[in-house]
This record gives structure tokens, C-alpha cells and sequence, in this order.
């Protein structure tokens, strides 16, 4: 990676130029690393506080690990040269689309540079007309199916646009830009081939425009794919790299990524979100909310990627920090999905389902692709036992990411409550091929082996020991391994699950029936066995509980005494 100072240069050179291009987001992308970068003492100045504030416990929770930035191969950028257009002074016209590109007429703008000739002009002419296009599709949709019906609504631009900038590919006349949005077109209209291609062409040509590398990262859907890919060596290939292992499910190879470029932009609130979003894919939920209390203090008014802070909060039940949380992007931005999200998880923790469903229905008005409303949207109509609309929705997100195991999983559980058990199975299998680590995830297709249609208690022993390998926060797995092997009459393996479920109790302290199961299975096993001594130890910790426990204990130790010929020990007297 190069100095800190010649990515801040090159960072100020593409912010500019993405922004004149009306790249805006991948304008703000930009802006947003290039002020994440650590600031040198000597030219600081009190407006870097901000950062300086946070900086100590930001290195202290991220290790710098010392990996290589990109693979030997391929030849380093030492300069990468500023397109010819930008030292030239904008024209009228140029001027003019610009302005009616940013509100948002886009075909005035196409309309006001189509005897323009250059490729700053060609480029933002094509932009606007595709635009144009994607806004009347949205419009078709709502006319023909509502917000959130399924349209078979196109992009009428997308045929000339690809002859266009297919012709200008050929003959050489097309800037990075113009291959970015020929790639894009290529991806729409399904050639996921020929547009990793001209993208791949672009990120090499220009490689600071983020929104080209996401593009291109979409359509790197495996490992083979990605490995495939001949980029050449700029920092931000690991960038790139990071973000495509993330998505791969590659958790640790995309922490490292993270972690060695966060020695870089330090105070980088981007990296500081991936981390957090690695992190809550290993569901380390203790990690991520202190990640994300810090990104809050460091930008108060930030509404992206708050609604897996709110993910979070709501899987630890952490009522007030939610509710906190739903004011403060309520009172920010309340019409952004991820503030509809947000405030539909602290309705849903409330248990007011109806209100989470119409607040996640809104989020889906203002973007009906985004995914985690549709699946939040899918968990919330289990809980209200609307079976049909909970399986429209997770089918929905399904199509828009066939990669999000969450969907995967509500499909099971949908399929499940209508007892539907081979349904269900094969959902289960999608959920944890995808997700492997998860043990939620193996203790339901373990309890779908388990039913009464299918029955197939060896595959649920698989999946339960499974489920015991991923760090089962739950502690289902142990006690149900202990349970089926006792009902298949294995029980020595039974004895020994449960030794292991109570050892984990008592580690964690906690009481109830699985104790007290426990507790009498290992007692009478042991009797059984005539191994007395391990007997009574757990007869007499049966002895502290009050019930027929106690009794029941009790005519075990006068059983053993009898059995074992010694005189019988003055049970009636013991605590209560």
C-alpha cells in the first residue's frame, strides 16, 4: 500500500472528479476514507479532534496484522493518470445537464449535451438517459403491481445504451467512467460475463470509483470467480477484496483485510462498519455494540448501517439502548429504510407486530429491494402465525439475494409451523450450507429431523453435535444429544452428554428442569452401574431441592445402601 500521503492526494483528485461526474455516491465514499486517514501531528489542526478523541481505544480494538496488501502478481500503480477532460474548463452545456442532472431531470440533462462529442460529456449523457430509465421502470412498477408487487418492468434504455457504449468500447473513444456504466447495463440485462470484463477494464483504468468495485463484487457470486479476476496492484484492490470475502462468508480472511487497512485510514468510519458487520456475521454481538456506540459518538447523525446496531440491541434485548436508537434516526432521517428498520425492531420487541409490519412495509416503499426489511418483515408474520405472507416475504428476499441464510431459514420455519417436514428440511439445508457456523441454524433441522413424520433421530444426533461445535449460546444441543441417546438406549452416551449439559450449567450457573434431569439420569445410571460413590454424590444434590425430587433421591440412597450392604444412612434428616 502506498504512504498515507499519497492516498490522501490521490483521494482529494477522485473525490472531485467522481462528484463533477455526479458519482455522488461513490463521491462520498471516497470523502469519507480520505478523512479517515491519520491526520500528521504537525499539520493537525483543532478541527481533527474529533478523530483524535477516539483514536486510542480505536487501535486498541483493532489489531494492525501484518499480511500482504495485494498478491505479487500484476503490476503496482505508482501514478495513475488524471483523464485529459479534467484540465480543461467545463462547457456551457456540460454546466447546464449537470445542473438539471442534480434535480434529478434526467432526460433534460441527456437532452442538453446530445451534440456534445467528449467523453465527460458522453459519459454523463448516457448516465442520465439510464437513470431516466431506472426512474420510469420504478414508475411502471407502482402503476402496475403497487410498491411492493412483483413487476416484469424494464429499463427501455438499457438496448441503446448497450449499442452505444458496446460502439465506443470498440473503437477506443470511452473513459473508465464510460466502462463502469456499460458494465452496469452488461449486469441488468443478465451478461454477468462481459460485464466482470468491463468493469474489471474500468477498476484497473480508474480504480477510485467504489461504486465500479461493488458493481463488480455483485457479480463475483464464488471463490473460482473471484480468484479469476485480474486486477492489477492498488490499495484499493483490498478494499475490494475485504468487502468480496465478506460476502463469500470468508469471515476471517475479511477481518484481516480490514484490520491491516485500518493501519491506513484509521479513523475510517466505514472500516469501522465492516468490522462491526464481520464481527456480527461470527456474532460477536458484545464486540459489534461497542463498535457501533463509538461510530455513534464519532458521527451522531449516521443512519447507515444503524439497523444492524439495531439487530443487535434487539437480539440481546437491550430495550432502552433500542428505543433510544428509533428516536435519535427518527428525529434524524425517519424516511430511510434503515430508520423504518430500525424503529419496526423496537415495535417488534414491544410485541406490537402489526405496527413492526407496517413500518418494514414502508422501508420497503422507499426501497423495495432492500433485503433485511423483507426478511424482518418474513419473522414478524411468524410471529403473528400469518404462515402465507411470512413465505412471500422470505421468497422475496430470496430473489433478491439467494445468499441470505436468514430467508433460508424462515422458509424452514414457515414451512415447519404448516408441518410440512420435508419443505422444511430442505430449507434448513439451504440455511446452514450457506451459514455453516451457526447452531441456531442446526438445531432447527435437527428438531425437523426429530418430528414425528420423519423421525430420523440418527440425522438429528448429526445435527446436534454440530450445533454443540459452533458454541451453542443456547445450550440446547448437549441436553438433546443426552436425551436421544437415552432413547435410543445408548446410555453411556447419554451419561456422558449429560455430565457434559451439567457441567455447562454449573459454569454458567444456571438451575431448572434440565438440572434436575440431570441430575436423576447420572444418579440412577450410576446406581445401575454400581458405581455408588458417583451415585450418591448426585442424590445428595438432588437432596437440596424441595418436592418429590428430594423423596425420589432419598428411596435411591436406602436403594444403594441395601444393594451395597452397609447400614442405611439417616436420609429423613437431611436440609431441606
Amino acid at each position: 500500500m502506498g504512504s498515507k500521503e499519497s492516498c490522501r492526494n490521490e483521494l482529494r483528485i477522485a473525490v472531485r472528479q467522481l462528484s463533477d461526474r455526479c458519482l455522488y455516491s461513490a463521491s462520498k465514499w471516497a470523502a469519507e476514507q480520505l478523512v479517515g486517514i491519520e491526520q500528521d501531528p504537525a499539520k493537525s489542526t483543532p478541527s481533527h479532534t474529533r478523530f483524535q478523541r477516539g483514536s486510542s481505544s480505536i487501535r486498541r480494538r483493532f489489531r494492525t496484522t501484518e499480511i500482504p496488501s495485494t498478491p505479487i502478481a500484476g503490476v503496482s500503480y505508482v501514478t495513475t493518470p488524471v483523464p485529459e477532460e479534467d484540465y480543461i474548463v467545463d462547457g456551457d452545456c456540460y454546466l447546464l445537464a449537470k445542473s438539471y442532472f442534480d434535480c434529478r431531470e434526467y432526460r433534460r440533462a441527456a437532452h442538453a449535451l446530445r451534440d456534445q462529442t467528449g467523453k465527460k460529456a458522453m459519459f454523463l449523457r448516457c448516465y442520465a438517459l439510464y437513470l431516466a430509465g431506472e426512474k420510469r421502470k420504478e414508475e411502471e412498477m407502482i402503476e402496475l403491481e403497487g410498491p411492493l408487487g412483483k413487476s416484469d418492468a424494464v429499463n427501455r434504455e438499457l438496448a441503446s445504451l448497450e449499442r452505444e457504449l458496446s460502439t465506443h468500447r470498440k473503437s477506443g473513444t470511452i473513459d473508465p467512467f464510460g466502462l463502469y456504466l456499460y458494465g452496469l447495463v452488461l449486469k441488468e440485462k443478465g451478461r454477468d460475463d462481459l460485464a466482470r470484463t468491463v468493469l474489471m477494464e474500468s477498476v484497473n483504468s480508474y480504480p477510485w470509483n467504489w461504486s465500479a468495485w461493488s458493481e463488480l463484487q455483485s457479480l463475483c457470486t464464488t471463490i473460482d470467480i473471484l480468484n479469476s479476476v485480474n486486477l492489477k496492484n492498488h490499495w484499493m484492490k483490498d478494499f475490494f477484496l475485504a468487502s468480496a470475502y465478506q460476502e463469500l462468508r470468508m469471515h476471517g480472511e475479511s477481518l484481516l483485510k480490514y484490520e491491516y487497512l485500518h493501519g491506513i485510514f484509521c479513523f475510517s468510519n466505514y472500516l469501522q462498519a465492516q468490522i462491526a458487520k464481520v464481527q456480527y456475521s461470527l456474532r460477536e454481538f458484545d464486540q459489534v455494540e461497542v463498535i457501533f456506540e463509538e461510530l455513534l459518538r464519532n458521527d451522531p447523525y449516521r443512519v447507515e448501517d444503524m439497523d444492524m446496531y439495531s439487530n443487535v440491541l434487539y437480539a440481546k434485548e437491550c430495550f432502552s439502548a433500542l428505543s433510544y436508537l428509533a428516536h435519535k434516526v427518527f428525529m434524524t432521517d425517519k424516511y430511510r429504510p434503515e430508520s423504518c428498520c430500525i424503529i419496526g425492531n423496537y415495535y417488534s420487541l414491544k410485541g406490537q407486530h402489526e405496527k413492526s409490519v407496517m413500518y418494514f412495509r414502508r422501508a420497503l416503499k422507499l426501497n423495495r429491494n432492500y433485503l433485511s426489511a423483507w426478511t424482518l418483515m418474513g419473522h414478524e408474520y411468524v410471529e403473528m402465525k400469518n404462515t402465507p405472507a411470512a413465505i412471500d416475504a422470505y421468497r422475496r428476499a430470496v430473489d433478491i439475494n439467494p445468499c441470505d441464510y436468514r430467508a433460508w431459514y424462515g422458509l424452514g420455519q414457515a414451512y415447519e409451523m404448516m408441518s410440512m417436514p420435508y419443505y422444511a428440511l430442505y430449507y434448513f439445508r439451504k440455511s446452514v450450507y450457506l451459514q455453516p457456523n451457526d447452531s441456531r441454524l442446526w438445531i432447527a433441522m435437527a428438531q425437523c429431523y426429530e418430528t414425528e413424520q420423519l423421525h430420523m433421530l440418527e440425522e438429528s444426533i448429526k445435527c446436534y453435535k454440530r450445533a454443540a461445535n459452533c458454541n451453542d449460546r443456547e445450550a440446547i444441543a448437549l441436553h438433546q444429544l443426552a436425551k436421544l441417546h437415552k432413547e435410543l438406549g445408548r446410555l453411556e452416551e447419554a451419561s456422558f452428554y449429560y455430565k457434559k449439559d451439567l457441567e455447562r450449567m454449573e459454569a454458567e450457573e444456571r438451575e431448572g428442569p434440565n438440572m434436575v434431569e440431570a441430575l436423576f439420569f447420572l444418579a440412577g445410571y450410576f446406581k445401575e452401574q454400581k458405581r455408588f460413590e458417583e451415585a450418591e454424590v448426585y442424590c445428595n444434590r438432588l437432596l437440596d431441592y424441595t418436592g418429590p425430587e428430594k423423596e425420589t433421591a432419598k428411596s435411591l440412597l436406602r436403594g444403594m445402601r441395601a444393594q451395597s450392604g452397609l447400614p442405611p444412612m439417616d436420609v429423613e434428616h437431611f436440609p431441606p
